[in-house]
């Protein structure tokens, strides 16, 4: 995505799908199918590095984020935005969660989890990236 094809839109107009729409349309199911999407955004928009993450993040209009600290079977990367436009105590980061899974995924090779944690108080959600090295993907 280059910024001279980008558009944008009035943050209501996400607001009313991501957190009215969906959340009706989903009901209890929610935080699972928002994961999948998140998984199949991610293969519909191929990084060719986790550290392009954080661009795509700004430009999706999802906030900041940041790699936190990185071993050989996990990641951990923080996201901080605007507090009025994440909406941390309401919103469910799992569509983040599941994009940054499947770009993990498919960047190193090996089954990929992420879980997120919201800290309300600090207005931040940290994804805790974990990998399985006993279980490469082919």
């Amino acid at each position: 995505m280059n910024d001279s094809n980008m558009k944008t839109i009035p943050t209501f107009g996400y607001e009313l799908i991501r957190d009215n729409i969906l959340r009706s349309v989903l009901g209890k199911h929610e935080e699972e199918v928002l994961y999948w999407a998140g998984k199949e955004l991610a293969r519909k928009f191929p990084l060719f590095s986790m550290a392009e993450a954080a661009s795509f993040f700004e430009q999706a209009g999802w906030g900041s984020l940041s790699l936190e600290k990185e071993g050989k079977d996990f990641a951990i990367f923080l996201l901080i935005g605007d507090a009025d436009i994440l909406k941390f105590e309401e919103r469910c980061f799992r569509i983040e969660a599941g994009f940054l899974a499947e770009q993990t995924q498919k960047l190193n090779g090996y089954l990929t989890e992420c879980y997120e944690e919201k800290n309300i108080k600090h207005g931040t959600v940290t994804f805790n990236l974990k990998w399985d090295l006993k279980e490469p993907i082919k």
